[in-house]
């Protein structure tokens, strides 16, 4: 029900952090974050409400309150100082990670009725379940926006020339080839097919092609390709080397179509953070690559001196990559939780209390070391430890 607190470095002088002023980067992330924060801690407190339980506490940020005021039902909105999360405590929750309070059912009648564990598995599940599906939600509002009245890409999927010792030449394709399908997956416009292949480096993968009428499947296995950003950053991906043909077409979609693509576009990035995730566990991928909340303060900045069009873009991508990460079964999280009440469904009983708290620890410890490896990977792509080095030696 609420996002971790994150470590936030104030190491900005000397990073190669490209031209964008330190200042932007701070306020970008705040843009980014805070919106986010509380449309996931609103989904959760929202359907609290309907479902009849008391919120004691809506916080935007930890620490000690900066400013905060308490409503007629008694809840208290609260600004904290460390603006990098957020939560709801609910009535008889012991913390602001929702563990029961040992006196939860000392309270009176009236007010234990109100109270988070005195709720039925499914409605307590259905509050911790709103948090994520807000983060999608708002994602597919922001998205729909972009295709309604920004314009969505539709280039069609079709091959306008073959690079020269590409993957795509070294596997047969043709230039009028037009992409079917990648693994299974429908590809309906160009960039799609970006989508699907870009974090596949070294992957055989199935490329379903119409060409002249006639279906076949091909293998084909996708190269990483280096370049550099506007930012000077190393951008890197895999790609098949197919051109598109002609300019990039945009066009604008009907409102009520709007959503139906945009929930769409934001299942296939939903698809693509699973794959990356796993590809994190199996270790295809190494830790390296891995960004935290400095990464995506670079992002912000960048992203803000590109206009207020990219700045909303990269909102509905964070929303989303919050959404699934929240829905991880690791306890702490949102997911975690809703592992828990799944046991408690099935065997009509709650996990042994202990083995509860065992769960909580481990999951604050594989918290805090994945912030720290984070936060060790951003400083590392700013420069900061091979300038340390130089110093040194």
């Amino acid at each position: 029900m609420r996002h971790r607190a994150l470590p936030l470095s104030t190491l900005w002088t000397n990073l190669n952090m490209s031209d964008v002023p330190a200042w932007l980067y701070v306020v970008a992330f705040l843009l980014v974050l805070g919106p986010l924060v509380f449309v996931h801690e609103y989904g959760h407190y929202i359907v609290g409400r309907w479902c009849g339980v008391k919120a004691d506490t809506f916080s935007i940020g930890f620490g000690q309150k900066i400013f905060g005021w308490t409503d007629k039902r008694g809840t208290e909105w609260k600004i904290g100082w460390l603006p990098l999360g957020g939560y709801v405590q609910f009535a008889g929750d012991r913390d602001a990670v929702s563990q029961p309070d040992a006196d939860w059912e000392s309270l009176p009648a009236a007010e234990r009725s109100h109270s988070f564990p005195a709720q039925p598995v499914w409605k307590r599940a259905l509050i911790v379940l709103a948090g994520p599906v807000t983060n999608f939600l708002f994602a597919i509002l922001i998205l729909a926006g972009f295709a309604a009245f920004v314009g969505t890409p539709t280039t069609p999927p079709v091959a306008g020339a073959i690079v020269a010792g590409s993957p795509a030449e070294a596997a047969g394709m043709r230039a009028g080839d037009r992409i079917v399908a990648i693994d299974g997956r429908p590809i309906e416009v160009f960039v799609d097919i970006t989508m699907a292949v870009a974090h596949r480096p070294g992957e055989a993968i199935a490329v379903r092609l119409d060409r002249g009428g006639s279906e076949l499947t091909l293998r084909v296995t996708p190269r990483i390709y280096k370049s550099k950003d506007s930012f000077g950053n190393e951008v890197r991906v895999a790609i098949l080397g197919i051109e598109q043909r002609g300019a990039r077409e945009f066009k604008t979609v009907p409102l009520l179509e709007a959503p139906v693509v945009a929930a769409r576009q934001t299942g296939q990035i939903i698809s693509q953070t699973r794959d990356v995730l796993a590809q994190f566990l199996t270790g295809n991928r190494s830790i390296k690559d891995m960004s935290g909340p400095l990464g995506i303060a670079k992002v912000s900045g960048e992203a803000a001196t590109l206009g207020p069009d990219s700045l909303i873009f990269l909102i509905a991508l964070v929303s989303i990559n919050l959404g699934f990460i929240n829905l991880l079964p690791l306890p702490m999280l949102d997911g975690g939780h809703l592992l828990f009440y799944a046991y408690e469904a099935v065997r009509r009983r709650p996990a042994p209390a202990v083995a509860q708290e065992w769960a909580f620890r481990f999951g604050f410890a594989a918290i805090v070391t994945l912030m720290l490896v984070v936060t060790f990977n951003d400083l590392a792509s700013f420069g900061l430890w091979d300038r340390i080095a130089r110093l040194i030696g």
